[in-house]
């Protein structure tokens, strides 16, 4: 007897180029690149293929050979992603959860699992990452986070296959940008309870409010160059900012450590 899925059914939501963000954050990163299997998970796509569907495209400019494989607990929305990818080349689905199950007894280079875990309770996040990171490859990564409904709002942990977290990458459309300051609204579930005074994310989160608020005497400039003047003062007061090629693309990447609850 298959064993029943480890979770529970996500609400189902999704949309076309929500999660366009991570998606491009995976395609450049150094895992997916060298990995000599590329497969990719995207797990609780929803109620629609279409998160699944859009994230070969986007990682075939790096890994042409990419695999996309997407897990759904609910057995009909695996049933109806089978027909919308009705003869789409590199994209399967099956039923499963954080137990992460690949045909084949092959490992996923990424496991993407956005908006996954915001049901949850916090207490129930290290389980899930050490269910969904025990089956990565060695040098794999989980990719977990949040996002609105149409994407412009975006924030994920990347976490190695030890189940550590590494780094927290808050991305925004910064053309209609008022202050970072909504992303407190979106932070993964480790950190989300975590917005208050004394933790460290907390004082992450007002300092780039911050810094976007004294730059805005760059901001006949465009926004682009306004958030790097942001990016330069953090980086400045000491703050471990990380992938730095990003910025121009409204991303912010910091070290876990600086983030990380009390």
């Amino acid at each position: 007897m298959t064993p029943s899925p480890v979770g529970r059914p996500t609400r189902g939501t999704t949309g076309v180029n929500r999660l366009r963000r991570v998606d491009r954050w995976v395609a450049r990163h150094p895992v997916l690149r060298r990995s000599d299997d590329p497969l990719v998970v995207d797990l609780g796509f929803g109620a629609s293929a279409v998160t699944p569907l859009e994230l070969p495209a986007r990682v075939a400019k790096v890994r042409p050979d990419a695999t996309v494989l997407g897990l759904e607990i609910d057995p009909d929305r695996v049933a109806r992603a089978r027909e919308q990818a009705a003869g789409v080349a590199g994209v399967s689905f099956a039923r499963g959860g954080f137990e992460i199950p690949v045909p084949g007894g092959r490992r996923p280079a990424v496991i993407r699992a956005m908006n996954v875990l915001r049901q949850y309770d916090e207490g129930d996040v290290a389980d899930a990452w050490a269910r969904m990171c025990a089956r990565l490859q060695p040098d794999g990564i989980l990719v977990e986070g949040t996002c609105d409904e149409i994407g412009r709002i975006a924030t994920w942990v990347e976490v190695g296959a030890d189940a550590a977290a590494r780094t927290l990458t808050i991305s925004l459309r910064l053309a209609e940008l008022d202050s970072p300051a909504i992303a407190a609204e979106r932070l993964p579930k480790a950190l989300i309870h975590r917005n208050v005074d004394g933790e460290r994310v907390h004082g992450f989160v007002a300092a780039l409010t911050r810094e976007w608020t004294r730059a805005a005497v760059v901001a006949p400039f465009g926004p682009v160059h306004r958030w790097r003047t942001t990016m330069l003062a953090l980086t400045d007061a000491g703050w471990p900012l990380v992938r730095r090629e990003r910025w121009r693309l409204g991303e912010v990447g910091v070290a876990w450590d600086a983030v990380a609850p009390l």
